[in-house]
C-alpha cells in the first residue's frame, strides 16, 4: 500500500527546471500568465467565505499553506496581501529559490522541503492551495485525505487541475507540450489528469465538500486566462471542511 504521495519522476523533472520559477519569458511563462485569474479567483473566494474586509491586505488573519509551492509563484503574492504563508514543495531546489526570491522582496514565508503527509504542524490552517499540483502527486487519494487532516473545519481548500477529457489531451499535452511549445514536453501525464467528478467522489471521503466549480479559459486572441463556465480542460474547486 501507498504511503506517499511524492511521485520522484515529477520532482526531478521540475527540479530541473527550477532555476527558471521567476522567468515571465522561460518554461513557466504559462504560469506566469495563469496568475493574475488564480490570485483573484483565491481571493475573492477568501474574503467572501471569511467575511473579510477588502483592503490592501485583506488576508492578514488567514493561514495558508501552499503545496507545491514551486518557487512561490502564488506563495509571494499571498503573503503580499497579508496571509501568513507556509509554503512546501517536495523538491529542495524548489524551495532554495523560492527562499531566495523571497529574502529579496523581504517577505516572510515559511518555506519547507515537505509533502502534505509528512508535515509536522502545532496549528491547522485556513486555507490550503492545490494549484496544478494534484496531476503531479503519485496518490490522489493520500493525497486529499492528508490535505484535508491539515485543513481546519470550515477551513476552505482550492484545487486548480485538468480534466481528463479528449479535449484536455489535444490542447494541454499535443498543443502545449508539442506544437506551441509553451511547456516543456513530457510536463503532464493525461493518465494523471483527473475528472472532476472523481475529484469530488475522494474529496467527499475526507470532509470536504465541494462548494464552486469553474472552468478556465485561455483566449489566444487577448494572451489572457479568464473564469469560464467551459471545465473541459482547465477547472478550479473551493471545497469546504465540514
Amino acid at each position: 500500500m501507498k504511503t506517499s504521495t511524492i511521485n520522484k519522476k515529477e520532482i526531478e523533472k521540475f527540479s530541473r527546471i527550477a532555476e527558471e520559477w521567476w522567468d515571465p519569458s522561460g518554461k513557466f511563462k504559462p504560469l506566469h500568465k495563469f496568475n493574475p485569474i488564480r490570485i483573484s479567483y483565491i481571493k475573492e473566494k477568501i474574503i467572501n467565505s471569511f467575511k473579510l474586509e477588502n483592503s490592501d491586505k485583506p488576508l492578514q488573519k488567514i493561514r495558508l499553506l501552499d503545496i507545491g509551492c514551486g518557487g512561490g509563484l502564488l506563495s509571494e503574492p499571498m503573503s503580499r496581501l497579508g496571509a501568513e504563508v507556509t509554503g512546501i514543495d517536495a523538491s529542495e531546489k524548489n524551495i532554495q529559490i523560492a527562499k531566495l526570491h523571497a529574502k529579496k522582496n523581504n517577505l516572510k514565508i515559511n518555506y519547507l522541503t515537505a509533502s502534505p503527509e509528512n508535515l509536522k504542524i502545532d496549528r491547522k490552517f485556513d486555507v490550503i492551495l492545490n494549484m496544478e499540483i494534484i496531476e503531479h502527486v503519485e496518490d490522489v487519494d493520500i493525497f486529499l485525505k492528508s490535505c484535508s487532516s491539515l485543513l481546519k473545519k470550515e477551513g476552505i481548500m482550492f484545487v486548480a487541475t485538468i480534466n481528463k477529457t479528449l479535449k484536455s489531451y489535444l490542447f494541454a499535452i499535443i498543443g502545449a507540450e508539442y506544437i506551441l511549445r509553451w511547456l516543456p514536453i513530457g510536463t503532464h501525464e493525461w493518465d494523471k489528469f483527473i475528472d472532476p467528478n472523481d475529484l469530488i467522489k475522494i474529496s467527499k471521503k475526507y470532509n470536504l465538500q465541494l462548494q464552486n466549480l469553474d472552468g478556465m479559459k485561455f483566449n489566444i486572441i487577448t494572451d489572457k486566462w479568464s473564469i469560464s463556465s467551459d471545465k473541459s480542460i482547465n477547472y478550479i474547486g473551493k471545497f469546504n471542511k465540514v
